[in-house]
């Protein structure tokens, strides 16, 4: 890790016409977990996978949190932007198209995703959001429009109920994006199901 890049990440070079892919990890996971999922989604494609600093009784994740599904909105916030500024220079480290990136968040990682998006709408150019929550609720318009999100939910999923991935999809689409919802017949964890759609949605975007 160089001392520019302050995450520790994995970065897979790829094709150039591709998008980038921003793996970012739920709780607990690291950045090893995801690189065979985006390998899986767009063969050839560069990857950028970097391991949440803030740790849960050891377990490492993107921001803090309160509770279970209660967000520590301050961290949030700080974090974000310290995301941000890694993508920015990771760009510009390893050569890749900053207008290019794609992200593709799981539960922790996903709500971090969502937020960079509301945040800073330049930084994404797209993502796939499995198993989110609204990560927060901007106070004034934000330039989405028509950045393509795919969200997938779980119709069994204990942590994420049905009517806040329905709030997440409202919110985006009223700042403008494509947002693709799928649910699947599934828990909190990913599926077969869950993979191929979102293989499919990234054939269709590239």
């Amino acid at each position: 890790m160089t001392q520019h890049l302050d995450f520790i990440h994995r970065f897979e070079s790829g094709d150039e016409t591709k998008p980038v892919l921003v793996l970012l990890h739920g709780t607990g996971g690291n950045e090893e977990d995801l690189l065979p999922l985006g390998r899986s989604l767009l063969p050839g494609a560069a990857l950028l996978s970097p391991r949440g600093k803030v740790l849960e009784r050891g377990m490492p994740r993107f921001f803090r949190r309160v509770a279970e599904g209660v967000f520590d909105l301050e961290d949030l916030a700080f974090r974000t932007t310290e995301l941000a500024r890694f993508l920015e220079r990771a760009a510009e480290h390893y050569g890749f198209d900053r207008n290019n990136r794609v992200a593709v968040g799981f539960s922790n990682g996903a709500n971090i995703a969502a937020s960079l998006m509301l945040t800073d709408p330049a930084v994404m150019a797209g993502a796939i959001l499995l198993r989110p929550m609204v990560p927060y609720e901007p106070d004034g318009p934000v330039a989405l429009a028509g950045k393509p999100v795919l969200i997938a939910s779980g119709d069994a999923d204990p942590i994420v109920p049905e009517s806040e991935s329905l709030r997440l999809v409202r919110l985006l689409t009223s700042h403008g994006a494509r947002v693709t919802h799928r649910r699947f017949p599934a828990g909190h964890g990913l599926t077969g199901a869950d993979v191929e759609a979102a293989r499919e949605w990234l054939a269709r975007k590239t």
